[in-house]
C-alpha cells in the first residue's frame, strides 16, 4: 500500500501522474472505485442535475446521446435517468473502468466504447457509431486531457448544430473557501479512502492536484467559447459542494440562414407591381 504524503510535502517522481497516464491509474482503481464515490455525499444526485440541465425534449425520444468519460457507468445512469428512451454511447478510455460499467444491467439502447477522447472521430466511426449526436454529457473528463482545448473541439465536431454539451467537474481557483475545502476533503477523506480501498494514493493525489490547477469556472466558460460553443452558462451545486462542483452548458451553434439574395437590377419585384388599369 502506498503512504500518503502530508499536503506541502513533495511527492515521489512515480506518483506524479501526466495527464496521458490517467487511464491506466483508473485501471488499477476500477474495482472499488464504485465504493469511493458511492460515500461522497450528492456524487449520483450532482450528475443527474447536469444531465436534467442539458434540457433534452419528451425523455430523449429519438435522440442519440453521448457520454464521455463514462467510467463504471455513474454519468451513464444519470442521462438514462434523464433520456430514458434516447440511444447512448458511453465512452471511456480506462479498459477495467468499463469492465465493471458492462457488467451492470443496462438496456439495449446503451452501448460502451473504448477510446481516448483524441481519438474518437476514429474509433467511433469504424465502430458504426459515429456522429452527429443531439447531446453530449462529459463529466470529470476535460481536466484530464492532455489538450483540453483539442478535446473541446473533437467534441464540438461530433455535436449536431444546435445541439447541447454539459461539461461536469470539479473547479475551485475562484474562490479561497473551495480551495480550502477541497483540500481538507482530500487529504482527511478522499486520499486516506483511496488507499484503503484500492492500495493506492496515486490517482487520488493527482485528482487533488488537478482540481487545484484547473481553469476557474470564468475562465473555463471563456476556454469554451474560444472552441466555437455557443450560449454558455456556468451553474453550481446545493450544499458543501457549492462553487467545487459545476455544470457548464453551452451549445454548437446552428447555422444562420443565408439572407434571400438581392434581386437583380432592371428585375421587377412581383410584389410591388400596380395592377392592371
Amino acid at each position: 500500500m502506498t503512504s500518503a504524503p502530508e499536503p506541502g510535502q513533495r511527492a515521489e517522481a512515480p506518483a506524479r501522474l501526466l495527464p496521458a497516464a490517467v487511464p491506466a491509474a483508473f485501471d488499477t482503481v476500477a474495482r472499488g472505485y464504485d465504493r469511493l464515490v458511492g460515500a461522497n455525499p450528492g456524487y449520483h444526485e450532482h450528475l443527474r442535475m447536469s444531465t436534467r440541465r442539458l434540457g433534452l425534449p419528451d425523455q430523449g425520444e429519438g435522440l442519440r446521446l453521448l457520454d464521455l468519460g463514462c467510467g463504471t457507468g455513474a454519468s451513464t445512469a444519470a442521462l438514462l435517468d434523464a433520456a430514458p428512451r434516447a440511444r447512448i454511447v458511453a465512452v471511456d478510455a480506462s479498459a477495467r473502468m468499463l469492465d465493471v460499467a458492462t457488467t451492470k444491467t443496462w438496456p439495449s439502447t446503451v452501448r460502451f466504447v473504448r477510446s481516448r477522447a483524441e481519438d474518437l472521430a476514429t474509433t467511433l466511426p469504424a465502430v458504426g457509431l459515429g456522429g452527429p449526436f443531439d447531446g453530449v454529457l462529459a463529466a470529470y473528463l476535460v481536466r484530464n486531457l492532455p489538450d483540453p482545448d483539442s478535446g473541446l473541439r473533437t467534441i464540438f465536431e461530433l455535436l449536431r448544430p444546435g445541439a447541447p454539451l454539459a461539461v461536469h467537474d470539479y473547479s475551485v481557483a475562484d474562490s479561497v473557501r473551495a480551495r480550502a475545502i477541497w483540500t481538507a476533503v482530500c487529504w482527511s477523506v478522499i486520499i486516506p479512502a483511496g488507499a484503503v480501498v484500492t492500495g493506492h494514493t496515486e490517482l487520488y493525489r493527482y485528482l487533488w492536484r488537478s482540481v487545484r490547477r484547473f481553469d476557474g469556472a470564468a475562465a473555463f466558460e471563456r476556454r469554451l467559447g474560444r472552441a466555437g460553443f455557443a450560449d454558455l452558462r456556468t451553474q453550481t451545486v446545493p450544499g458543501w459542494q457549492q462553487r467545487i462542483v459545476h455544470t457548464w452548458l453551452g451549445r454548437r451553434p446552428a447555422p444562420v440562414p443565408d439572407p434571400p439574395a438581392d434581386p437583380e437590377p432592371g428585375s421587377a419585384d412581383p410584389g410591388s407591381a400596380e395592377p392592371a388599369s
